[in-house]
């Protein structure tokens, strides 16, 4: 009894071995399983379940970024159309980080053991949120994929980069212009001006996906109070 307990043992230390030796990126057994529902470059549905993926952040669907010719070019519906192509109906295994944004979980998702944000990252879909994947303890390996999308001047490191989202900003760090951030990560209200004047969209909001922050005369907000007490107003209808 004592040499069978014993050969069990080692077969389960070198169970354990073998799974250290496969990498980082393997995740827990269960999690959220099934084919994906791509959303944008960085959000999925899966298994009924909406997910943010952690620690990275991709163009907003109606971002538009520059190439290295200087020329403009919708990088966000870009993003969009080459998650899909990637991933769009491939079966992946997620898994639950703990923090929630927006009637989505934050995520980490997984294609036969590989983490996909090294895919999304290293094509040039999205970039470091470096805040996140800080806390998340992914900051060291997603920056080594992204200094060689840079290196390789894949997708939206062809050409200039449009400023960091303000909530992927490490906390205490130097901060960008005003207009063109959120200053802290639950001040996501977007403040827009155009032709109809300044109007203010909120997260989940029929327009809010559309609207591209990166003009100095748009701002960010904690509140619809605080927007509305700046002269920004509700979208009509």
């Amino acid at each position: 009894m004592g040499r069978v307990m014993m050969i069990l043992a080692g077969v389960a230390l070198l169970t354990l071995g073998l799974a250290g030796e496969a990498g980082q990126d393997a995740p827990a057994a269960g999690g959220i399983v099934g084919p994906a529902r791509v959303i944008d470059g960085d959000t999925l549905e899966v298994a009924g379940t909406r997910i943010r993926l952690g620690g990275l952040d991709a163009p907003e669907m109606a971002e538009t970024c520059t190439d290295a010719r200087g020329a403009d070019w919708p990088c966000g519906r870009w993003a969009t159309e080459a998650t899909v192509a990637l991933f769009d109906g491939v079966a992946l295994r997620c898994e639950d980080l703990g923090d929630r944004s927006y009637n989505r979980i934050v995520g980490r998702c997984y294609l036969d053991g590989r983490d996909i944000a090294h895919d999304l990252i290293g094509r040039g879909i999205a970039r470091v949120c470096d805040r996140f994947a800080a806390e998340q303890g992914v900051l060291e390996r997603y920056s080594a994929v992204e200094a060689q999308a840079r290196a390789d001047g894949a997708g939206i490191f062809g050409g200039p980069l449009n400023p960091q989202a303000g909530f992927c900003r490490v906390r205490g760090a130097q901060a960008a212009p005003v207009a063109l951030i959120d200053a802290e990560g639950d001040c996501r209200i977007k403040g827009n001006v155009s032709g109809s004047g300044r109007i203010y969209h909120v997260p989940g909001s029929r327009h809010y996906d559309r609207v591209n922050m990166n003009h100095p005369e748009k701002r960010w907000f904690c509140s619809v109070e605080e927007a509305e007490a700046a002269g920004w107003r509700a979208p009509r209808g």
